[in-house]
């Protein structure tokens, strides 16, 4: 599926500027835990942190496959940056789209420049996939409402400046938002995961914050229902995106090892079973691609089956961003698990795919309730059902 001319200079502008500047850094950001200020500000300048917000706010106004684009192209350099452009998108996206005017006003300008990082604030210690069991409670005092819980696994978590916090109230789930100058939050520093290792997750307390009312957003009750399964639906989107540019970088690493590396007195891109595993990665890749084109063409007219083809594309992205990464360690072999090259950081990424914005055994729950609608009769399966409109 060919790229409009417009995506075309999109792509070919951010694959540049992750050229020169993400991936020479990606490794030892890996190492250090830590993004650089300079770094997130040079996403600002360009326009990324405000893709989904219009222009008259200050962002870029991308449609969806641009969005997508900016996302893989992203993760083929360091999927770590990859996971801001998510989060922070799915904060600006329920702004845009719940928000009263008064909070477009307030937060869209701010990050669409980077002046305010946006975190999604939904999974807690007991409550991952199952979003409906959040135990944060939300309480009317007066005019305010009192927040008290505790979320956990928040990416970029310890520097974002907004927090999209999901709880209980009177009146059921509760979208709320929450800034970090609030009395009673604090955050704590989750280190050394698997990958994703530059994306400065935290643990988020809340003890009596304390925040205005009119810091809900959308109505009280849907929290869950549409505006946390609205913004999970457009992070699951960059999340198979980012996994289209795990596949490339795995891809293009092992070509290049592969046409340089001798043993057995031949390179082993002429070795039977490396051109078996190149050729996997090779097709993998491609669908994966033409996938999340799909999905992002049916998002961009609104067609309901949009929703479910972001499922599959997801699905099956990270599930071959695994394989891919696996593979090109094999390839590599005692190299590949080497820090002197990338292909463990690919590896702990890609497997994080698998996790979050519905895990793989989510997303099989999800999919197969579309196979029974499109292809029979059956009732839809209860329990993913009420996982889609959570």
């Amino acid at each position: 599926m060919a790229l409009a001319p417009e995506h075309e200079a999109l792509q070919a502008e951010v694959r540049d500027f992750v050229t020169h500047h993400v991936t020479p850094v990606a490794d030892e950001l890996h190492r250090t835990q830590h993004t650089p200020p300079q770094l997130i500000a040079q996403l600002a300048e360009r326009g990324y942190l405000g893709a989904v917000i219009p222009t008259a706010f200050g962002g870029r106004g991308l449609d969806a496959i641009g969005l997508g684009i900016v996302a893989g192209e992203l993760a083929a350099g360091c999927s770590s940056l990859r996971s801001l452009l998510t989060v922070h998108s799915m904060v600006a996206h329920t702004i845009v789209r719940w928000g009263s005017r008064a909070q477009q006003d307030t937060w869209l300008a701010k990050l669409a420049s980077g002046a305010c990082l946006g975190a999604f604030a939904l999974s807690e210690p007991g409550a991952g996939s199952d979003a409906k069991s959040v135990t944060t409670t939300i309480t009317q005092d007066g005019s305010d409402l009192v927040v008290d819980g505790h979320k956990a696994w928040i990416t970029y978590g310890q520097i974002a400046g907004l927090f999209l916090v999901f709880g209980v109230s009177a009146a059921g789930p509760t979208a709320l938002l929450v800034d970090r100058e609030t009395p009673g939050l604090r955050t704590t520093p989750i280190p050394d995961l698997i990958g994703l290792r530059a994306a400065m997750t935290a643990s988020l307390r809340l003890d009596r914050c304390r925040v205005a009312g009119d810091r809900v957003i959308g109505r009280p009750g849907l929290g869950i229902a549409q505006i946390a399964a609205s913004a999970l639906d457009g992070g699951r989107y960059t999340v198979a995106w980012g996994c289209v540019g795990i596949l490339r970088a795995c891809l293009e690493s092992s070509v290049a090892y592969a046409t340089r590396r001798q043993q057995f007195g031949a390179l082993i891109k002429d070795h039977q079973l490396v051109r078996r595993m190149i050729s996997a990665m090779h097709a993998d890749w491609r669908a994966a691609r033409l996938l999340c084109l799909d999905a992002g063409a049916l998002r961009q007219t609104g067609d309901p089956e949009a929703l479910g083809a972001t499922a599959i594309a997801k699905y099956f992205a990270s599930t071959a961003a695994v394989r891919a990464a696996n593979d090109a360690i094999q390839i590599h072999g005692a190299n590949g698990c080497s820090g002197d090259y990338p292909l463990q950081r690919y590896l702990g990424d890609a497997k994080i795919m698998e996790i979050i914005e519905g895990s793989t055994q989510i997303q099989q729950l999800v999919i197969a309730d579309y196979a029974y609608q499109d292809h029979g009769h059956a009732r839809p399966h209860t329990g993913s059902a009420a996982w889609r409109k959570s």
